[in-house]
């Protein structure tokens, strides 16, 4: 039986500039392979060895990238390694199969969107009425499932993200603040959904995940065993659980450390 691996992508295995964290001195720091090209500017990076690391992975177990971003947003990564058969995007919106959205899981996720939450245009207006121009950037929906803003974050308020929350709450919805992004997602659209239907159709016998944020809460609690390293919001809220490690390596080093877990537990098993 495989072993599947279903890792969030952005700050767990992939890293913008500005979130390497690279504190050790400049001739120490590690050689980096551009992951992600954006409007014909690098945008993401992992170290080489953090790459070769995938590659291996790759090799040895059933990786399922497994991110919040769009299909459009996704497909531009160009991750080391055996082409995953499958990925899940947007948040567990969609299932893609050779890059393609499978449609039978599609359906089901919005159907049960249409039955247990607020509609998504609910949503919508409340962001655009309530959040304050001085803060926001760009006003965004994300493949018709959910919406973010993107935001200056030294002029956000924190506390109307709290409030954005309490509101959310009620209607269905959660809050994730990540970066210069804001997301509100419904409750029902959760990566683990997705991870334990790829895990139905290839067998797997024993789940791995890795995750930062708050929208990777579910993924790791389903996972008979997860990493999360030691930056994001689950770091910030203290998050763990017994069947949780939790990484002190913070920033791209983090990437490299979460594969070198993932290898040793899929080896091992």
């Amino acid at each position: 039986m495989p072993a599947l691996v279903a890792s969030d992508l952005d700050r767990t295995l992939i890293y913008s500039a500005a979130a390497l964290a690279l504190t050790m001195p400049d001739a120490r720091a590690p050689r980096l392979l551009c992951v992600e090209v954006h409007e014909s500017r690098p945008l993401s990076y992992m170290t080489e060895t953090a790459a070769q690391l995938l590659t291996d992975l790759g090799d040895t177990a059933v990786f399922v990238p497994t991110t919040t971003r769009t299909r459009k947003q996704y497909l531009r990564i160009n991750l080391p390694g055996p082409a995953p058969t499958y990925a899940i995007c947007a948040n567990g919106g969609h299932i893609l199969v050779d890059g393609v959205s499978d449609p039978d899981w599609h359906a089901q996720v919005t159907a049960r969107l249409a039955d247990q939450c607020a509609p998504l245009a609910e949503v919508q207006e409340h962001l655009l009425r309530a959040a304050d121009p001085v803060w926001v950037r760009k006003h965004r929906v994300a493949d018709d499932l959910f919406a973010y803003l993107v935001v200056e974050r030294e002029l956000l308020d924190e506390d109307w993200v709290k409030e954005l929350a309490v509101w959310a709450e009620n209607r269905g919805w959660t809050v994730s603040l990540q970066g210069r992004k804001i997301y509100a997602v419904p409750k029902p659209l959760t990566k683990s959904a997705a991870m334990r239907e790829i895990a139905r159709r290839t067998g797997a016998d024993l789940t791995l995940a890795a995750g930062d944020s708050l929208l990777d809460t579910d993924l790791l609690l389903a996972a008979d065993q997860g990493w999360r390293p030691g930056h994001g919001e689950l770091a910030d809220a203290g998050f763990t659980a017994p069947s949780i490690r939790v990484l002190p390596e913070r920033g791209v080093l983090a990437g490299e450390r979460i594969l070198r877990e993932f290898l040793g537990a899929v080896r091992g098993a």
